[in-house]
């Protein structure tokens, strides 16, 4: 990749007494670059260019080396208010933001030349403009009792003209989302409990109308609870917990690669994942430090049917499944550091880590799946301090 990024903020702040804080940013981000891919035995057509003459000879096709630009500009405002007094914290804000990209493609050498030194086979604009604003509420009801409650609304707004594969797939739609979360936790004596259920709701990505499905891609939403419970002591600390996302329209990767090698993705009409996170550390002694996590989880596609080309009878077939496990998705997910601090300054770390099995779509096929894998790491870090160096790892 050849891309420059260039960020420029303006931040203010103001307390206007000691309850009430305002905030605000307004931002401008520049991006410019390309990546090269080479190309062989392409024909001539695919990059609108006329098929060169050599006497009699006329050539359709040629190896090329082309680059894909993305010259974008992304700025906006973003603000809040937060007001906090006894057991009340309250906060408003939002943001405006606004996205231009221009995608364009150069050929800069053929094997068998160019008509155009630099010539551009497809020049084509996006923009995506998200306007959200929200409020939070937090409120302590009683002794070690608390309550929360989350509003967002958002405006999305594509306009695409097009896309390098498919250029004459225009893409104008907008989308308006109202996202809600309740809760209620407590506290006390270094213990946390907490329930929640929030509703959220998000649009596709610019990359998923690219795919080019016959059908365009649909915004998701989910339903999730969660239910927790943590204890922090001095010298140890451990946490669950238990969670149901439940799903409309999730898009997942479905393990189709574009030329670009990226992993494009479909919508599911209904899919859930449920299942357990617990995470626990402890300092056993001064010079020894365990640290352990562990994810269980059950991720399933409720009634996926496959489509499958027949070619000799011109025909699809339809295969279905039950409650098949969603692509690349581990069932189980566990990592531990050990941290040993054998002197003054140095720390070695044995990192481990575990990843069940993922399949590679969304049959549950085990022709098509990738194994599970264990990693072992080991980091050894010294640190020294020198008047002339605040601090060096």
């Amino acid at each position: 990749d050849n891309y420059r990024q260039t960020h420029y903020q303006l931040f203010f702040d103001t307390k206007f007494n000691d309850n009430l804080v305002f905030n605000t940013a307004v931002f401008y981000t520049k991006g410019k670059g390309y990546y090269e891919q080479y190309k062989a035995d392409e024909k001539y057509s695919k990059y609108n260019l006329p098929n060169p003459v050599f006497g009699s000879n006329t050539l359709t096709n040629s190896d090329f080396i082309s680059q894909l630009w993305l010259d974008n500009d992304f700025y906006g405002n973003i603000f809040s208010l937060q007001y906090k007094k006894d057991n009340t914290q309250f906060t408003a804000g939002g943001a405006v933001t606004n996205y231009e990209g221009n995608h364009f493609g150069k050929l800069i050498w053929a094997s068998n030349g160019l008509p155009d030194p630099e010539h551009k086979w497809y020049d084509l604009d996006a923009s995506k403009t998200d306007i959200n604003t929200y409020a939070k509420w937090q409120q302590k009801i009683v002794q070690h009792w608390s309550t929360f409650l989350d509003a967002q609304f958002r405006n999305v707004q594509y306009s695409i003209t097009g896309f390098r594969d498919n250029p004459t797939l225009v893409i104008n739609t907008a989308y308006d989302f109202f996202n809600p979360k309740a809760g209620l936790s407590y506290n006390r004596n270094g213990w946390n409990a907490y329930i929640s259920y929030s509703i959220g709701n998000k649009e596709p990505n610019r990359d998923d109308f690219e795919a080019g499905t016959a059908q365009l891609p649909r915004p998701e939403q989910l339903k999730d609870l969660e239910i927790g419970i943590e204890k922090r002591k001095a010298k140890y600390n451990w946490s669950v917990t238990g969670y149901y996302m439940n799903y409309k329209n999730q898009l997942v990767l479905t393990g189709k690669i574009n030329d670009a090698g990226a992993y494009t993705r479909t919508n599911i009409p209904k899919s859930y994942r449920m299942g357990a996170e617990l995470q626990a550390a402890a300092t056993i002694v001064k010079w020894l430090k365990i640290e352990g996590n562990l994810t269980i989880s059950r991720n399933k596609v409720k009634n996926f049917s496959e489509y499958i080309d027949d070619y000799d009878l011109g025909v699809q077939k339809t295969n279905s499944y039950l409650l098949p496990d969603i692509a690349f998705s581990p069932a189980v997910i566990a990592g531990s550091t050990i941290s040993l601090l054998p002197v003054k300054n140095t720390e070695i770390n044995l990192i481990g880590k575990y990843v069940s099995k993922q399949y590679l779509d969304n049959t549950q096929n085990e022709n098509r799946k990738l194994n599970s894998f264990y990693t072992q790491d080991t980091r050894i870090a010294y640190t020294f301090k020198k008047a002339f160096i605040k601090e060096a790892a």
